[in-house]
């Protein structure tokens, strides 16, 4: 049998460090928020599928902010600074020194084209088996500002600017994306002999295929849909680049065999997972973090972030989820219920609402109306633990710490401060006093002080 070469190791050289002017805002442009996440993280889980040795991250404008997202959403990645923005060509020499002695590929993405699809970087490394450089291209509806791709046949001769195109040039259709894959070490060596003799007065990364191709290299590009190639340089694109977002999120889930009721109304974010045959009603919310497995059902006006919902759970109408919610198997969190950091137990229910914080709450345990779990103290939080099969009688104040014993109970309005054994009842609450007369006489006391007050007024 023929032997085969083994995959060529990957480096992402990932483009962050424009000011985007045109977004009019104090933030970096690579963390403005598109599916809940920053535009960054959409391009570094793209290029994370392909399994990258290296990761390079090229900032500038606000350098800081957009570091510490890296460093969220790449922990593994290397931070390398363009202190001017000289162009894109220059942007990528900036990366030489991280990938000194790197013996793979180097592949440019852009913090500001989130939509680029880890099948599409698949194709492009595929490509680079027969070709030493591979551009990415998209034949546009209306090429305009876009750089031109000179092809013949399936070779790249160079890539044109359109600013520095000939009216010929101009009128190809096949543009250039950015993106760019070849040898890390060939790539630096052909940028470090790039210029800045063009309309804007920039060193271009486009300017790589013509000086390969001078070099007797083989280069070529690979088309994708324009979609994908969408740019984000304003605030009106980056609503645009939400609605395909969330279009696309939709179309996803519904081939995944996910019941949406109302898929307009239903809002995702990027890393939101949900198994076949769960059901999501009306106007529910996913921020980043949340799992939803098979057979649950997320019921209207819902609201959830860093959650985990498990197989046959019910949620809402009109409940919350926090950070740190663990909901448990064939559990029921009902309307205007709060969890924030608390595992809910299998089959267990918190119906009507109720808060529930910092706790644990056992398997089938049963929480009443207005449950709250007092978890602060004003200083620190503090725990509350529930046990199986508990219930829990509505307007029970736990004031954590806490814990109620497996099927113990709490009479409703108890204020529980102490632990309450096993199989024990607690009752936290004054006895009741009856005044005979008494709210007849206080009734008319108060209108007598309510009608002298609008005389005087009146006086």
């Amino acid at each position: 049998m023929p032997k085969t070469e083994a995959p060529r190791a990957i480096s992402l050289i990932v483009l962050a460090a424009g000011a985007g002017t045109r977004m009019n805002s104090d933030l970096p442009k690579p963390l403005h928020p598109l599916g809940g996440a920053p535009m960054l993280a959409h391009a570094l889980a793209a290029g994370a599928a392909l399994n990258p040795a290296r990761i390079v991250v090229v900032t500038g404008h606000g350098a800081a902010e957009v570091e510490a997202a890296v460093s969220t959403h790449a922990p593994e990645a290397v931070c390398v600074r363009q202190d001017a923005q000289l162009g894109t060509g220059h942007a990528v020499l900036q990366a030489a020194d991280a990938l000194a002695g790197f013996d793979g590929d180097a592949l440019v993405l852009y913090a500001d084209t989130p939509f680029i699809r880890a099948e599409t970087l698949s194709a492009m490394v595929a490509a680079r088996a027969g070709h030493d450089i591979v551009v990415l291209g998209f034949e546009a509806a209306d090429p305009g500002r876009y750089g031109r791709l000179i092809l013949d046949g399936d070779r790249l001769l160079r890539i044109v600017e359109a600013k520095d195109a000939t009216p010929e040039e101009l009128a190809v259709n096949i543009c250039n994306s950015g993106l760019m894959i070849a040898d890390a070490g060939s790539m630096m060596d052909l940028l470090a002999q790039v210029t800045d003799a063009n309309a804007a007065g920039e060193f271009y990364l486009t300017d790589v295929p013509g000086l390969g191709l001078d070099r007797g290299m083989k280069a070529t590009a690979i088309l994708c849909d324009e979609a994908e190639t969408l740019g984000i340089n304003s605030r009106a694109e980056l609503v645009k680049a939400e609605v395909l977002f969330q279009a696309r999120k939709r179309a996803e889930a519904m081939e995944d065999g996910v019941a949406l009721a109302a898929p307009d109304t239903v809002h995702f974010a990027l890393d939101t997972f949900i198994g076949r045959d769960a059901i999501v009603e009306p106007y529910v919310v996913f921020g980043p973090g949340v799992t939803v497995e098979s057979g649950a059902t997320i019921r209207a006006f819902s609201h959830l972030e860093s959650a985990h919902v498990g197989a046959g759970a019910v949620i809402g109408p009109y409940a919350r989820l926090r950070p740190g919610a663990e909901i448990g198997n064939d559990a029921r969190i009902g309307n205007f219920v709060e969890i924030k950091a608390a595992e809910i137990g299998e089959g267990a229910k918190v119906n009507h609402l109720s808060y529930v914080g910092d706790a644990r709450i056992g398997a089938g345990a049963n929480l009443g109306a207005g449950t709250v779990t007092c978890n602060y103290d004003g200083v620190m939080k503090h725990r509350t633990v529930v046990g199986a099969g508990a219930f829990i009688g509505s307007d029970t104040m736990l004031v954590a710490p806490v814990t109620v014993g497996a099927r113990a109970m709490t009479a409703s309005g108890s204020v529980i401060t102490e632990d309450v054994p096993d199989e024990a009842l607690a009752l936290g609450r004054a006895k009741q006093v009856n005044k005979p007369g008494l709210a007849a006489k206080l009734m008319a006391r108060l209108r007598a002080v309510k009608a002298a007050k609008s005389t005087d007024k009146k006086g």
